[in-house]
């Protein structure tokens, strides 16, 4: 197998829903909510292998625990039905010709996806970002939006790591094993990828 893995199609109704966890908090200025204001510093934080079955098994987002979900328009043209579960948790049911196509869950932690070039992030404040890329192929050390470094390694099949670098020190830690991994870097969008691709977005 390549470390370039075929990317599924957002648009497909056989996509299997995905959703990564990669927590990026600021010290001494950021708040549980995502607040992007002040400092970059950040703490090394890891995906959790539960995500995405937590995720398959999560209720409906007609769940009694559930807010009224509002629909936002991604940038292909597909609809993101988006719902707060509870204080820091947000789901996203990524809708394409009246069929769900795939899901994420940012429950305490941010969530994202790549769809064919379509990449997506979900914060657990709600807040919704998409983008079409090519990318940038790891391992390696890239250039990111907002002047953020990353540099990827690969650890196993399927499991790639990038170490999110600004002022010459690592901030973060993004870790797609198993599925893609996103992270808001202070007002900066980033999604990694099983197979090690990486995007950002401002």
């Amino acid at each position: 197998m390549t470390t370039r893995r075929t990317r599924r199609t957002a648009r497909s109704a056989t996509l299997l829903a995905v959703a990564a966890a990669a927590a990026f908090s600021v010290t001494a200025c950021q708040s549980g909510d995502n607040d992007a204001s002040g400092s970059h510093k950040a703490g090394t934080s890891t995906s959790t292998s539960t995500q995405s079955q937590a995720q398959n098994e999560s209720p409906s987002l007609t769940s009694k625990n559930a807010s009224a979900a509002r629909t936002q328009t991604l940038v292909d043209g597909s609809k993101a039905k988006i719902s707060k579960l509870d204080g820091q948790h947000y789901r996203a049911e990524i809708v394409s010709d009246g069929a769900v196509i795939a899901t994420l869950d940012a429950d305490g932690h941010d969530a994202g996806m790549d769809g064919n070039g379509m990449f997506v992030t979900l914060t657990p404040g709600g807040h919704i970002s998409s983008w079409m890329d090519a990318g940038q192929q790891g391992p390696g050390t890239f250039n990111l939006e907002g002047d953020w470094k990353a540099k990827i390694t690969k650890q196993d099949e399927d499991h790639y790591r990038a170490q999110i670098i600004g002022h010459d020190d690592v901030m973060g830690t993004i870790d797609a094993n198993g599925h893609d991994a996103g992270l808001d870097a202070n007002g900066i969008s980033i999604v990694l990828t099983t197979g090690g691709l990486i995007s950002s977005h401002k």
